[in-house]
């Protein structure tokens, strides 16, 4: 739907006048390398998607906050007075649970009309809830404030902060800063070297000369809540706390090296502590190379960066599955492919590749028969481009 077509539906769901009406945007994000490591406070690589939220936002003449999606038949009406009162929402907490940060933070919201077409699919590791929450949070306080915000740097931040906020505290998620972040500051043709623990980042330009980056979702039924994120999360404060005693200068996993790692003598309690404390030391380091393969235009040796952290995503942190890694095997098959890992959370969601262009077709057609042969039922596929970040849509 284009956005003239949005606007009709606008009006359709919730009347007004198509003059009031305005249009916001965020992304999705792809996580290139640095998985499960936002959280230990270490370095990621993202990059916005041009997959995205998009947000038609109409004002009401009230203090409530209606919500609507394109591809839901679902109306949901929320009063500010009773904020906290939709935290089991089936759908729409996640929107209301910015509105209670933004007012908890001590912003004054008015009431508008938000209608959402989505094109981040859902539990797809792509950060889809993270693109509803910046765009939402952008929607709320440019609504509130009767005319355009200046989105900057500073606006970004508090944006990722609250829209976190609202994922960790209002719906329960334990998420990291990457996904809001990524999908606030998200640049074109860029990928984004964020700092977890600090969150100063810089833009890394992705020039992939002749190759593309392919997107391909499990299609696994998850939901992020209910998954073994908060576990992992767990494991690796223990992780921590037993590091601690031997290196008590350090605040995170990410702070441990390589080389401390090797030579350290840390009483683990379990084999399994010690091969998820490994694969955040290693997935740093990885970071790090690849950030050097990029900017020197190694795609080659980016690709290989790739593979190494799935494999550790599959071996030591134990968050793939089947239906991630025959995905991976499969693309590995494929001429053309220079790398293949799993992105996001892991226990299904996505895949992302490094492809050359002329393979890419091959490619799908390929490694989606075998996913089906192997798997019972199709993945989708997604060739992507890196698009921009969080902002207002004026004349589109």
């Amino acid at each position: 739907m284009n956005f003239n077509q949005l606007k009709e539906k606008h009006i359709e769901i919730f009347g007004g006048n198509i003059d009031e009406l305005r249009t916001f945007s965020s992304p999705g994000r792809v996580n290139l390398i640095g998985e499960h490591i936002d959280y230990n406070g270490g370095f990621v690589l993202p990059a916005a998607l041009t997959l995205e939220t998009i947000i038609i936002a109409g004002p009401r003449d009230d203090e409530r906050l209606g919500l609507a999606a394109t591809d839901l038949d679902v109306l949901v009406k929320a009063d500010f007075d009773k904020i906290d009162d939709y935290r089991n929402l089936d759908w729409g907490n996640y929107q209301i649970g910015v509105a209670y940060e933004l007012m908890d933070a001590g912003y004054k919201l008015k009431g508008c009309n938000l209608l959402y077409h989505i094109t981040v699919p859902f539990a797809s590791g792509l950060s889809s809830s993270a693109s509803i929450e910046v765009a939402t949070l952008l929607a709320l306080l440019s609504m509130a404030n009767d005319a355009p915000i200046i989105v900057d740097d500073e606006f970004k931040k508090m944006a990722s902060l609250i829209s976190q906020k609202a994922e960790n505290e209002y719906v329960g998620v334990n998420c990291g800063i990457m996904d809001q972040f990524a999908s606030a500051f998200g640049k074109k043709d860029n990928c984004i070297l964020l700092d977890c623990k600090t969150l100063e980042f810089r833009l890394i330009p992705l020039h992939l000369k002749y190759n593309k980056i392919v997107i391909v979702n499990t299609n696994k039924n998850r939901s992020l809540a209910h998954s073994k994120y908060n576990e992992r999360r767990a494991e690796c404060d223990e992780g921590l706390e037993t590091i601690k005693k031997e290196l008590p200068n350090i605040t995170c996993l990410a702070d441990v090296s390589v080389e401390d790692f090797n030579v350290g003598d840390f009483a683990f309690s379990s084999e399994t502590i010690k091969k998820r404390v490994m694969h955040v030391v290693y997935e740093c380091d990885r970071v790090t190379k690849s950030v050097e393969a990029l900017e020197g235009g190694d795609i080659a040796t980016f690709g290989r960066l790739m593979n190494e952290s799935h494999d550790s995503l599959r071996d030591l942190y134990e968050v793939t599955g089947i239906e991630l890694n025959t995905l991976v095997d499969e693309a590995r098959k494929i001429e053309g492919v220079l790398g293949s890992r799993m992105t996001g959370a892991g226990f299904g969601g996505c895949t992302v590749s490094i492809v050359r262009t002329d393979c890419v077709d091959n490619f799908v057609r390929e490694v989606g028969k075998k996913y089906v042969e192997i798997i019972g039922y199709e993945a989708s596929f997604y060739v992507s481009e890196i698009g921009d970040g969080c902002r207002e849509r004026v004349n589109e």
